[in-house]
């Protein structure tokens, strides 16, 4: 009967930053990461804030190999894709520039 060991570890790690003017803050932001790694795989957990903003966290995982398991270890989400939107925004400003031609057409003619 052989007897495994299992190798943990973890790391830690959070940074701060600020600026002021006349005694004021300004601006700022808090930044954390961590780690967490076993024989399958490492999890990351990454948080941040700005001063004023609400704070967002992201977590990744990895397999023993250092690939990236997409919607976690299940790879449930791993249709994830960006999507560009820039067609829906340019569709909406055609459309607000035809109210607005609309709009002087009907002043320039009841004048």
């Amino acid at each position: 009967m052989s007897n495994q060991q299992s190798s943990y570890s973890s790391y830690s790690s959070v940074s701060y930053s600020s600026s002021s003017s006349n005694g004021e803050q300004v601006s700022g932001s808090k930044h954390a990461q961590s780690s967490l790694s076993d024989p399958s795989g490492t999890t990351v957990t990454i948080a941040s804030q700005n001063l004023g903003e609400a704070a967002v966290q992201e977590q990744r995982q990895f397999d023993a190999q250092g690939r990236e398991l997409l919607g976690g270890a299940d790879g449930a989400g791993a249709d994830r894709r960006i999507e560009d939107v820039s067609d829906d925004q340019k569709e909406k400003d055609r459309q607000y520039e035809e109210r607005i031609e609309d709009e002087y057409a009907k002043r320039e003619g009841g004048a």
